[in-house]
């Protein structure tokens, strides 16, 4: 990596690498070079970048048996949502997920996760205004790269468990054989509070069981080809919590008494993935094409006869995605100061969409009448998602660098949309240790075509699921004007600061809401959106301590209801129609913090903090949730067992204080259900190394 991509590199959060050996196997430094070769394919080139390596990861409190999001959560700007959501920057999702540079196809997402964390050698999450090379999703870039034998042969077989009944084995394993390298890691999860639940320490019907498994498997040809296999899956259960106290609403099968701590519905969620990727090089040109296909489904099987009683409409909902596609990206070195990149992906989807509905008439009075019947709507749709985009890379003075892009994207799925955008960043470095930079990108942002629902409304008509109103106009692409500063200033040797601002103008602004009782979201859109805020970070790395501290204030905020107007309340729609308001995702103030403090040899004491001033609430999201803050800490020790192997013994304490901390309270603009945040759990862990 030239001296210049280092200097834009400028991490907060990488934790400083271990010593290497003098003499590096040929295998490793091959493939060193290939990685790097990679990156140059796709660099960051002005995005906002925050880096995650390995051993914070491992670091903190809980470390790899964390869940992946709570990995996310230490970004600058990430509001903690309920159903394991993240927000950056006043996205509700929007983040674009990449394997080793390849981008992984959308799936639908529930609320577990279908990666572990220690699959993950070093997190990269680009934000602001991206270049040219990233389309489709653009609040937010999570760029992993899987860990491989590069990083050291051997594996580990790990037990964590603790609290609220959690229990999680887990293994991971590199090798290097006969020339090719090998990485393989599985998990296995059961707990007792699966999501969070609708009030503050329950665990009423809230169990879960989580699978995950992830191959990563890669064969260097010669010094500028290889050939890579990633291949990963998901199956998740879960128990979708109870709330006592309910009083029924509804009588159903002649039965109008029943308790509410006793509903026992269900939702299950699986997702596989393949990535085959081939990376060349030829002359001053290294590239990489890939192909894909990702499979996943969401299935909520509902308790039919007490959601009737107490909520007058039971569903069982099916959402389902099959998508294939190819993505090719090339860098031509064409100049010492001009570097030429292109490249191309094509994505189809096919996505079904079915929803059982067990209803009650209505009398011409409005009550309803013991006489349940189901209504079945099903819905089905293959959609295609074409980009291009080239850009050049110039190097218009050893500390001044300029790039430029062009993007076009096409949309063929429930609407027909077209976008050529451009992006232009400019990065000025006036020091050693000090980076500006400066970015422009106009956006197209088509919606989850495996979240959209579209169905007949008018059999719900005159049952206790009828809408509001028969208005449902699709769903569409949003499209915005983005602008983004970043300046970042090395201290001293041991510390890093830096501040960014954004603005973003948004026409058809996404969103998405929890419409009914599947915890699955529905996107719909604002006719006008914007989202703006500044960010703060600090960081200080020496060879004893890691620390790092994030405060962001943000803005986001949408007018009028344009798209999936049937699920939203005849008031909400008029209030909403003639002014902003907040997106239910907006918070004003978010905050983080954590260390990893290697307090002697072989042991570690490491804690996080997570704060916000609280997300939306109320009628038309006017009134927000009430501030809270969390505190996690955690301990480790390596030693060498009776065995003479290496072991680790850690402790963690999450939520240290018994923090009340209420996320939710079931109203507010597509909100479903009151969520809280667990109270304290005390975990413990054992591994061992081979």
């Amino acid at each position: 990596m030239s001296r210049l991509r280092a200097l834009l590199a400028l991490p907060f959060l990488t934790m400083p690498a271990t010593a290497q050996e003098a003499v590096l196997p040929e295998t490793v430094i091959r493939a060193q070079r290939l990685d790097a070769a990679r990156d140059e394919i796709s660099p960051s080139l002005g995005a906002t970048t925050t880096t995650i390596g390995r051993g914070l990861i491992e670091g903190l409190p809980q470390g790899a048996n964390a869940s992946f999001n709570q990995v996310l959560y230490q970004i600058p700007g990430a509001a903690v949502d309920s159903f394991g959501e993240l927000h950056l920057r006043g996205e509700h999702r929007g983040l674009q997920f990449r394997l080793n540079g390849i981008t992984l196809p959308e799936g639908i997402q529930g609320f577990g996760s279908f990666l572990d964390a220690r699959s993950v050698e070093q997190v990269q999450v680009l934000r602001g205004a991206l270049p040219a090379q990233f389309g489709t999703r653009l609040g937010g870039v999570v760029d992993l790269t899987l860990r491989s034998p590069a990083q050291g042969e051997g594996g580990r077989v790990s037990l964590y468990g603790g609290s609220r009944g959690l229990l999680n084995p887990s293994f991971d394993y590199a090798r290097s054989v006969a020339g090719w390298d090998l990485f393989a890691t599985g998990s296995y999860q059961r707990s007792d509070q699966g999501i969070e639940a609708p009030q503050f320490g329950s665990t009423l019907s809230n169990r879960t069981e989580q699978w995950r498994g992830l191959v990563y498997l890669s064969r260097a040809i010669d010094d500028r080809t290889r050939i890579s296999l990633i291949s990963g899956a998901s199956n998740n259960r879960f128990q979708i919590p109870a709330s006592a106290g309910t009083p029924p609403q509804f009588t159903a099968f002649g039965i109008s008494a029943a308790d509410s701590a006793d509903v026992r519905a269900r939702q299950r969620e699986n997702n596989q993935f393949n990535i085959l990727a081939l990376q060349t090089g030829f002359g001053d040109v290294d590239a990489q094409i890939a192909l894909f296909t990702r499979h996943s489904q969401v299935r909520y099987h509902p308790d039919t006869l007490r959601e009737l009683i107490f909520n007058g409409v039971a569903s069982n909902v099916t959402r389902e995605s099959f998508s294939a596609g190819l993505q090719a990206d090339a860098a031509w070195r064409l100049h010492p100061r001009h570097t030429l990149r292109f490249g191309l992906s094509v994505v189809g989807e096919r996505t079904r969409a079915a929803n059982n509905a067990t209803v009650l008439p209505l009398d011409p009075f409005g009550a309803a009448i013991d006489a349940p019947f189901t209504i079945r709507d099903a819905r089905a749709r293959t959609g295609w998602l074409y980009g291009l985009y080239v850009q050049d890379e110039w190097r218009i003075a050893d500390r001044l660098t300029l790039n430029m892009g062009l993007r076009f994207d096409h949309l063929d799925g429930y609407t027909r949309e077209s976008a050529v955008n451009p992006r232009v960043n400019l990065v000025w470095l006036p020091m050693d240790g000090t980076r500006v930079s400066v970015g422009y990108m106009r956006t197209f942002v088509p919606p989850a075509q495996e979240l959209i629902a579209t169905g007949n409304l008018l059999p719900f008509a005159g049952t206790t699921a009828e809408p509001q109103n028969f208005t449902s106009s699709p769903v569409r692409a949003e499209r915005a004007h983005y602008f983004n500063l970043g300046i970042q200033q090395r201290l001293t040797e041991n510390v890093t600061v830096g501040i960014g601002a954004y603005y973003k103008h948004a026409t058809n602004l996404l969103d998405l809401g929890q419409f009914g009782n599947a915890l699955v979201f529905t996107p719909f859109n604002y006719a006008q959106g914007r989202a703006y805020g500044v960010e703060f970070t600090a960081a200080w790395r020496s060879a004893r301590l890691d620390a790092y501290a994030n405060l962001s204030l943000s803005r986001s905020i949408g007018r009028r209801i344009v798209s999936g107007e049937f699920n939203f309340d005849a008031a909400e729609l008029a209030f909403v129609s003639s002014r902003f308001v907040r997106t239910d995702h907006d918070q004003m103030i978010t905050a983080s913090a954590g260390f990893v403090y290697r307090a002697w040899e072989g042991g570690r004491i490491s804690g996080t903090v997570l704060a916000g001033s609280g997300l939306r609430r109320g009628f038309a999201n006017t009134e927000k949730m009430a501030p809270y803050g969390t505190m996690n800490i955690g301990i480790a020790q390596d030693f060498t067992g009776p065995d003479g192997g290496r072991w680790t013994l850690r402790g963690d304490i999450v939520n240290l204080l018994d923090t009340r901390v209420q996320l939710r309270d079931g109203s507010g603009i597509g909100v479903g259900a009151p969520q809280f945040l667990a109270r304290r759990g005390f975990y413990a862990g054992l591994s061992r190394a081979f």
